[in-house]
């Protein structure tokens, strides 16, 4: 049984960074027990990482050493994977949308899926559940735009989208447009009065 792990490791270094590695998809090479075995052992041995129940992933070996794979990759794949949406989460897209200087200090994403915690070598993500409204347009500006104001709240939606509505192409006000069906009141309101005023 010496050579499942040695086995495991070929196959996993064939796959592109940040491929998700599942007991279920390496059946073809022995029986489940013994591959749920080796998993384990190579995780402890630090030649994979266990990201979750379930889930490895291969370090990418750099000239410095080890690194966890991109996590943008990463959670590309695991979206993919568990046919989920994943995305930053609102204080992320406020950040990057210039709307607030805080840089979240925990990694968290939000996800159509379970709340689940992912395990990076010594960083955690942190996966949240968010309701179908905040998961629209993922990875594009308007979507950033919804969970940026999510982030802020009703108070600030006003000043949050004067800031932000002068900085949008109109392929994203469109889209905005477009979502205003699945926002909340709070949130529709104000979006399509700004919108409609220019």
């Amino acid at each position: 049984m010496r050579g499942l792990p040695k086995r495991i490791m070929e196959y996993a270094q064939a796959l592109p960074e940040a491929t998700p590695l599942c007991p279920g998809a390496l059946l073809h090479l022995g029986h489940r027990a013994a591959i749920d075995q080796a998993l384990s052992r190579l995780a402890r041995s630090g030649e994979l990482m266990r990201i979750c129940q379930g889930v490895y992933m291969r370090p990418v070996e750099t000239r410095f050493g080890l690194r966890a794979p991109r996590l943008g990759k990463a959670l590309a794949a695991l979206s993919a994977l568990w046919g989920e949406t994943i995305v930053p989460c609102g204080g992320a897209a406020a950040n990057r949308l210039g709307l607030t200087t805080q840089n979240p200090v925990r990694a968290v994403y939000l996800t159509s899926g379970s709340n689940r915690r992912l395990h990076f070598g010594s960083s955690v993500v942190e996966l949240r559940h968010a309701p179908r409204w905040q998961l629209v347009a993922p990875h594009r500006k308007a979507g950033d735009v919804i969970r940026a104001l999510a982030w802020l709240g009703p108070e600030e939606v006003e000043d949050g989208l004067e800031a932000v509505l002068p900085t949008l192409h109109d392929e994203d006000r469109d889209e905005l447009s477009a979502a205003r069906a699945t926002m909340p009141n709070w949130m529709a309101q104000p979006v399509s009065a700004r919108l409609s005023h220019g």
